[in-house]
């Protein structure tokens, strides 16, 4: 596993790997109605939801497991869901965090598919990931407006989707 590609002259990771596949990784933690919700609409979109704890384990560990199944994805969506509290040890207030798990996994995925082929998808008031400025969330909405974001973020990276279909 080659966590960050070499890349071909004048290209990028993103546009390196073509998108040959209809799978999407979601990257979740504890909010199970959220990924819920973003599982159905990918399958509505017509596109394959890989949620890692739905995926046979075959003996493997996490770490195995989850390299095995984010082999053949192009794009990962990544809850960033408050489900966790931490501060800074001068600080009194905890603030509301992402699982460290969904923090690592994010990583992860910008080293692998570049950051164009990662969808943030995060509440509002969980906490930024302090190495990450500038990076753009968007924002998790009951009204349902991130959908038309998603599908437009997925259409500008070639995966053949309609608005239509959510």
């Amino acid at each position: 596993l080659d966590l960050i590609p070499t890349k071909e002259e004048g290209k990028t990771n993103s546009e390196m790997k073509a998108i040959n596949t209809n799978k999407i990784f979601i990257v979740h933690g504890h909010n199970e109605a959220l990924k819920e919700k973003v599982a159905r609409m990918l399958d509505n979109l017509k596109l394959e939801p890989i949620i890692l704890h739905e995926q046979s384990d075959n003996g493997m560990t996490i770490i195995e497991k989850f390299e095995q199944h984010s082999n053949d994805v192009n794009f990962a969506i990544i809850l960033l869901t408050a489900d966790d509290f931490g501060n800074v040890k001068t600080e009194k207030k905890a603030n509301p965090r992402a699982r460290q798990n969904v923090i690592f996994e994010m990583g992860f995925f910008y080293a692998k598919l570049g950051r164009k082929n990662v969808f943030l998808l995060k509440e509002n008031e969980v906490e930024n990931p302090s190495d990450l400025s500038g990076i753009i969330y968007t924002p998790y909405d009951e009204q349902g407006a991130w959908k038309m974001k998603l599908v437009k973020y997925l259409r500008e990276t070639g995966y053949k989707v309609s608005a239509n279909d959510i």
